[in-house]
């Protein structure tokens, strides 16, 4: 008998049918995957079976008897628990602290959970400091501390809504064999995920989401993993130079021609040019340290290594978010270091900030809204906004840029990730005048197709003359992608490489600081 069966359901939003008829089993004992594209439906099928929404036509039995939690307590209750994208710990409060919260203290005594930490440790490697804070944790940690409160209550289902789209490779290693161990242990998995290396590497069987419609369910063993491409994204992946071929990342390989690029190219007079910049964190500890860097025009210049070496600083310093404390930033003349983003904007800097929520959009303002940020003047006239204009220029530039939204009225919040970073984009790379855009994890949390879109976009503005640094954790997007790639490690740049030079290996000794080239 099936854990968990999902039979005819269907959710609307309004007018926008999100889930259409959504039959599904998941088996004891397996980590079933849900594959598609963002705003295919994944999300809202998870939040149905936690209880964060009601179906609109449908059924759902647990374990053989009916299910229809009216909230996640209820589906707690049954035995289901979910990790959400975006993590729901109290940074000033302990680990153990953020496990007690919504249990009954007077009969769970803080020593009862820390025991239960060190069985859960010993079970599935997820050790832990107790008495640490959550806010003094990597992204990793606290998603590991997410996933004990989830495992204290001995859940029958465990719901992983993208747990992997913020972890380092080492730390993706370590949840996918939490998941493997879970399933051996006779409880089920339910993963999000849009990474098909890792589907390849965990699931049991996968269902393929695409407009809110079940389009296959495949056991892995021996699937292709091609045609599950084919299937989410309705087309054939491209050659294996492409960007969409390298974010697919078949079987955990990289692609054999990483770069489209034939060789290095040339690039024009310098656009931005980074002098001895130096950046010190409250605590004083160095994190960038005399590093200097050019990007000409008509090039792509993309920054490699390991989180936690600048990189992070780097995007905030150039984005006007923290001061440098020494060294000098220019962009097509003009000294923007220290300067506030709208200084940077000002001169010519489009910027796609690596956490598009926090700095980006405004999630309760409307697509258009989010779309002229800081140019409302652009539709103002003695004083009023003529917001029918702004409404038309909002819709050209979502047709422009293929941001799927049902009206440039609705709220950016009810926008996929991908959506929503496409906007982001739109809206960068509209401006007036533009010399310069800075791309910081650009494609964190987006499905392939939507990874490929963002990417033709970059690579057209290279084209068209622009320069451009992006910033990304994932090696082999930067392979595919970049003119150049310059390896940070400590603060420091420590090597180059051009395109027709690239090299896996070379690159990865640099990221751990055993090379220089």
């Amino acid at each position: 008998m099936a854990l968990l069966e999902l039979s005819g359901l269907t959710k609307r939003f309004g007018a926008f049918t999100a889930l259409d008829d959504i039959s599904l089993l998941i088996e004891r004992g397996e980590v079933h995957c849900l594959l598609g594209e963002n705003g295919a439906g994944k999300s809202t099928l998870c939040n149905l079976v936690f209880g964060v929404h009601r179906p609109d036509a449908g059924t759902m039995t647990l374990g053989g008897e009916p299910f229809d939690p009216r909230g996640p307590a209820e589906a707690l209750q049954r035995g289901v628990v979910m990790v959400h994208q975006h993590f729901s710990l109290v940074p000033n409060m302990s680990v153990a602290e953020n496990l007690m919260l919504g249990r009954a203290s007077a009969v769970l005594k803080p020593q009862d959970i820390i025991v239960r930490m060190e069985q859960l440790a010993a079970e599935y490697g997820l050790e832990i400091d107790p008495e640490a804070r959550i806010d003094e944790l990597s992204v990793g940690e606290r998603q590991r501390v997410e996933i004990i409160k989830c495992l204290l209550g001995d859940p029958q289902l465990l719901v992983l809504d993208e747990p992997t789209a913020v972890l380092q490779p080492g730390e993706i290693d370590a949840l996918l064999a939490i998941c493997r161990q879970v399933a051996l242990r006779g409880k089920s998995v339910i993963l999000v995920t849009h990474k098909l290396g890792e589907i390849s590497r965990v699931a049991d069987r996968t269902t393929v989401l695409r407009q809110g419609r079940i389009i296959e369910t495949v056991t892995m063993e021996g699937a292709d993993i091609r045609s599950l491409v084919r299937s989410m994204v309705g087309r054939d992946v491209q050659s294996a130079g492409s960007v969409l071929a390298a974010a697919v990342d078949i079987e955990g390989k990289t692609p054999a021609k990483p770069s489209d690029a034939a060789g290095p190219v040339s690039p024009g007079e310098a656009v931005l040019q980074i002098s001895d910049l130096v950046y010190r964190d409250p605590h004083g500890v160095p994190r960038l340290d005399g590093l200097s860097l050019t990007v000409g025009t008509g090039e792509i210049v993309g920054i490699a290594g390991v989180e936690g070496n600048g990189q992070t600083e780097l995007g905030l310093i150039l984005a006007g978010l923290a001061a440098p404390s020494a060294g000098a930033i220019v962009v097509g003349g003009t000294q923007v270091g220290g300067c506030t983003p709208q200084e940077i904007t000002d001169a010519g800097v489009g910027i796609v900030p690596e956490d598009r929520h926090a700095v980006a959009c405004i999630k309760e303002l409307s697509v258009a809204e989010n779309l002229f940020l800081g140019a409302i003047g652009k539709f103002s006239r003695f004083g009023l906004l003529d917001k029918s204009a702004r409404r038309k220029a909002a819709e050209a530039m979502m047709r422009d840029f293929d941001v799927r939204a049902s009206s440039p009225d609705v709220s950016m919040a009810s926008l996929s990730g991908g959506n929503q970073q496409k906007a982001v984009l739109a809206r960068e790379l509209s401006l007036d005048p533009l010399v310069f855009l800075l791309a910081a994890q650009p494609t964190r949390g987006l499905d392939v197709g939507a990874i490929e879109a963002v990417y033709n976009r970059i690579r057209a503005a290279r084209d068209d003359g622009l320069g451009v640094l992006l910033i990304s954790s994932e090696l082999e997007e930067l392979m595919a992608v970049s003119d150049r790639i310059a390896v940070i490690y400590r603060g420091k740049l420590v090597g180059e490489l051009a395109a027709g030079a690239f090299s896996r290996e070379a690159i990865g000794a640099m990221m751990s600081g055993h090379a220089h080239v």
